[in-house]
């Protein structure tokens, strides 16, 4: 019996056979991310939304984002763990969109990789689906490439693309916002998906293997710099659904810092102090600017410092927004006041990435504790 011929694709580095494993493994992560809304199910060449919702909008306006998880990845292949990163990736992606007040409806996601694992990649996309699920948003396509002679066998990089709609008369931003809102903070889970090229430059520098024991922590130091991102979607949507008119604007803390994120979504000529004192950064980001021996602030303009999200809203409902967003499970603040007219003499960050936005700047101490 004639042996088969090889298959050169296979001789080249491409194991089409672990990606078609990989997506039997993670299909029923998928589809739970689908309601009546998703045609067509997994493995077609294009996912289908119905879209049929959307009429019952006066003007809707669709929001779209993309983002990956940046260099974080790079301690999930450390440890081998890679069951959380797809959580990271939503949080980049989804909660970019509901900053102006949109709902999602629909993510696709992408992967390329050294080689296929089909275990890994369906660790990954686990991740993705329940972020997903968590926020509302159908997981509706997605692609695994495999790299070889580019990417290195266990690398890997994620991306991920989103689209929500929000009515036109309701979109959220710095045209909303007036003199004397409230800036309320959100607080974060952690480091999130942004700084790791500063956290990892610290812990080579220090030595540290992110399989060793971190004493502070209880846990490896891959483990707790692992710590997903925590995702604000839900609660967000919730909190404008009951607050329809206070909240005028959002922030997203990711790349950049508080300052420069706040800067944004404020409009030109207003500023606001964000007092320090209202808040103890979490152990993570101290152990990590000693051992960088770094200043706190410092770091300000790279990690998120313990706050994930900024929302300024109206000062007559900012107690109630802050009580409800905290009873839904994330620990809200106020920060600020939002100001106009001459600004306090000092340095401040205005706009950023493009946005000719407020002025923004961090006073005072850190607290030690909260």
């Amino acid at each position: 019996m004639a042996s088969s011929p090889p298959n050169p694709y296979s001789e080249a580095g491409v194991d089409t056979a672990a990606g078609d494993l990989a997506v039997e493994l993670m299909k029923s992560a998928v589809r739970r991310t689908h309601g009546a809304e998703v045609l067509g199910g997994v493995g077609g060449f294009a996912g289908l939304f119905d879209a049929s919702a959307l009429l019952s909008y006066e003007k809707p306006l669709l929001a779209s984002s993309t983002d990956g998880v940046g260099t974080k990845v790079a301690i999930a292949q450390a440890i081998d763990k890679h069951d959380t990163i797809g959580q990271d990736l939503v949080g980049m992606v989804v909660d970019d969109i509901v900053v102006v007040g949109a709902k999602p409806l629909f993510m696709t996601d992408y992967i390329a990789c050294g080689k296929v694992f089909p275990e890994r990649i369906a660790d990954i996309v686990r991740g993705i689906a329940d972020g997903c699920s968590a926020t509302g948003t159908a997981l509706v396509g997605g692609e695994t490439a495999e790299h070889p002679g580019l990417l290195g066998i266990n690398d890997y990089d994620v991306a991920g693309a989103a689209t929500g709609v929000v009515e036109a008369s309701r979109v959220l931003g710095a045209e909303r916002v007036r003199p004397g809102d409230v800036v309320l903070a959100l607080a974060s889970s952690g480091l999130h998906s942004n700084g790791y090229s500063l956290v990892r430059h610290i812990v080579a520098g220090a030595g540290i293997g992110y399989g060793d024991n971190a004493a502070d922590f209880g846990a490896t130091w891959g483990e707790v710099l692992l710590e997903p991102t925590r995702l604000y979607t839900a609660p967000l949507l919730r909190l404008l659904e009951r607050f329809p008119d206070a909240v005028h604007s959002l922030s997203h803390v990711t790349g950049g810092g508080i300052a420069a994120n706040l800067a944004r979504v404020l409009p030109r000529g207003t500023w606001t102090e964000v007092d320090r004192s209202t808040w103890s950064p979490a152990p993570v980001f101290r152990v990590l600017a000693d051992l960088g021996d770094l200043e706190l602030t410092a770091t300000e303009g790279t990690w998120n410092l313990g706050i994930g999200f900024l929302a300024v809203v109206a000062a007559e409902q900012a107690a109630a927004a802050a009580e409800a967003l905290t009873a839904d499970g994330i620990r809200t603040w106020q920060v600020g006041v939002v100001g106009d007219g001459t600004r306090p003499a000092g340095d401040f960050e205005q706009g950023a990435k493009g946005v000719d936005g407020g002025a923004v700047r961090l006073v005072s101490a850190y607290a030690e504790t909260d």
